[in-house]
């Protein structure tokens, strides 16, 4: 698929209760993010050779050396330019005496013959006499759509503050409506499901919500410019054999990190016996059990070089366990673990007999896939520091997946033992009773505000970027919540088996009986909220207010 350069400008502006910004919401038939609320954009042309002649303010040598790019960072501003006239009525132009232009300029009626490409914005600004002034604009920050979505885009976002004197207003076509808000109001009516909003415009809103104004944001932004992110094929080894990696493949940040000089010397599978040291003093070995539900095997980690931690030590397999043993030399002072299913904490029990380590978790609750053997000699608390050999390692309660589910931060490091409340390239399961939907979402809330650079998940290569992620699971977890909410308005009071047919339309039917499972949590969680209930035969409907405008 190919993956197309886009631009979005995200406008603010000033008001009473501090700064604003605006979004537009998309259409409900759009293929792509329908219904959400979006900042205006969309993809930028192959070029006007015309449209740079407009441009006042910055060259493009100076805006793409900005951007990191070889050349063209002047047509991704003009691309963002146009595409917020189109959509959202506001043009940043000047016109001939050097003035920014009000909404009274006579080029306003001929947005709709732009947004349907009977003009270009180059023809425009001959006709009218304006210029573009890119000086106005800033470099905020650079997203690629990751594999998944119908399309994919390349997209550079800006930052201006909007003229004024231009009111905004929604196509009518692409966007239905439009508002202006706070940021912050904006990210808390996204977590209470009365807004839709996707992964790149929740990172944007959280950073503009830091800034009082514009002018303050606009300084900020003019001084720094995003850092670049690799973004390019990275070497590494497979069976053997030098392979390039491509950004968003599982191994891809791992390998950035572990071989910066792209030597390709890290291993683009995880072998299941094979040690990797992924960060100093702390070693990933995978169990030997790879399956559907724990893909290439369970994840234990060694933390120190002569006295050792063992967080997650897996199943209760001699050869993993003997591995362990090996590794360690048998110097197990402690054992932690992020929860007692199963592939976890069984191994546990084996480790204390060989070398009378303290072991420190909390208690199976009930369950069959609960590791009912595990017995903690210590139960710490949320916000508890454990001392180990690779450094302090910080307690984290995090339930969602399972009520006794801890994550562990390794402070100096900012590396995070997510367990299984994050797991890479497969959803989480929720299963109720035990797993809690609204309990999960919250607890991803929470790890936002720890000081996180990667983590170290129980299946799986070590991940970058963990903002981005757990937004993406929040954003994947709501995006969902509204399809149930959606089903209940159009088919409630109704059973579950019925309203996973529209719920979980994406799902092969033979899925829906799984599907059932995750679907009953989020209506537990909509039941809490009061946006659902059920009666005495189970029967699901929706309650007033259930859905986002």
């Amino acid at each position: 698929m190919d993956i197309r350069p886009a631009a979005t400008l995200v406008l603010t502006r000033d008001s009473s209760e501090g700064l604003e910004v605006l979004l537009l919401q998309r259409t409900w038939d759009a293929v792509f993010l329908p219904g959400y609320f979006v900042f205006p954009g969309g993809a930028v042309d192959e070029g006007d050779p015309r449209g740079r002649r407009h441009a006042v303010g910055a060259g493009d040598a100076e805006i793409s050396q900005i951007m990191s790019l070889d050349e063209g960072g002047a047509d991704f501003m003009l691309g963002a330019v146009r595409e917020c006239f189109e959509e959202a009525g506001i043009l940043l132009a000047k016109d001939g005496q050097g003035k920014l232009i009000d909404g009274d300029h006579p080029v306003h009626s001929q947005r709709q013959a732009l947004f349907a490409g009977k003009v270009s914005l180059a023809e425009l600004c001959e006709q009218h006499a304006l210029t573009i002034p890119l000086d106005r604009l800033a470099y905020l920050s650079h997203w690629i759509t990751p594999p998944g979505p119908p399309r994919r885009f390349d997209t550079r976002f800006f930052v201006a503050t909007a003229p004024e004197g231009q009111p905004a207003g929604h196509d009518g076509v692409e966007t239905i409506d439009h508002v202006w808000i706070r940021p912050e109001q904006a990210l808390e009516e996204h977590r209470n499901g009365q807004r839709l909003l996707g992964l790149p415009t929740i990172r944007t809103l959280r950073m503009l919500s830091d800034f009082d104004n514009t002018d303050a944001l606009m300084r900020y932004a003019h001084a720094n410019p995003p850092e670049p992110q690799p973004d390019q094929p990275w070497p590494a080894l497979k069976k053997g054999q030098p392979v390039m990696l491509e950004p968003g493949a599982p191994a891809y940040e791992e390998a950035a990190k572990l071989d910066p000089e792209g030597e390709g010397s890290t291993r683009a599978e995880i072998v299941p016996g094979e040690p990797v040291e992924i960060a100093a003093g702390v070693v990933r070995l995978t169990a030997p059990n790879p399956g559907m539900m724990t893909g290439p095997g369970t994840n234990t980690y060694l933390l120190g070089r002569e006295r050792f931690t063992v967080l997650d030590p897996g199943p209760d397999d001699p050869v993993h366990v003997e591995r362990i043993l090996e590794l360690t030399g048998g110097n197990i002072e402690q054992v932690v673990v992020t929860h007692t299913h199963i592939d976890h904490s069984p191994a546990v029990r084996t480790l204390k007999e060989k070398t009378g380590c303290r072991v420190f978790g909390w208690p199976a609750p009930e369950g069959t896939s609960q590791d009912q053997t595990f017995k903690p000699d210590e139960q710490p608390e949320h916000g508890d520091l454990l001392v180990t050999g690779a450094g302090l390692l910080k307690v984290l309660y995090t339930p969602g997946h399972a009520s006794n589910h801890l994550c562990y931060l390794l402070v100096e490091q900012s590396l995070l033992f997510a367990g299984d409340h994050i797991m890479q390239g497969s959803t989480v399961v929720i299963n109720p009773p035990d797993g809690d939907m609204k309990a999960y979402i919250e607890s991803l809330y929470d790890l936002l505000a720890e000081s996180i650079h990667y983590i170290a998940p129980a299946h799986g290569f070590l991940m970058g970027n963990p903002e981005s992620v757990i937004d993406f699971l929040i954003t994947h977890r709501l995006s969902r919540e509204h399809k149930v909410a959606r089903s209940l308005e159009a088919n409630g009071p109704a059973p579950l088996k019925i309203l996973v047919q529209s719920a979980y339309d994406d799902v092969p039917p033979q899925l829906h009986a799984v599907a059932q499972r995750s679907l009953l949590a989020h209506l537990l969680k909509l039941e809490k909220e009061g946006r659902a209930a059920r009666d005495a035969e189970d029967h699901w409907r929706a309650t007033e207010g259930a859905l986002p405008t």
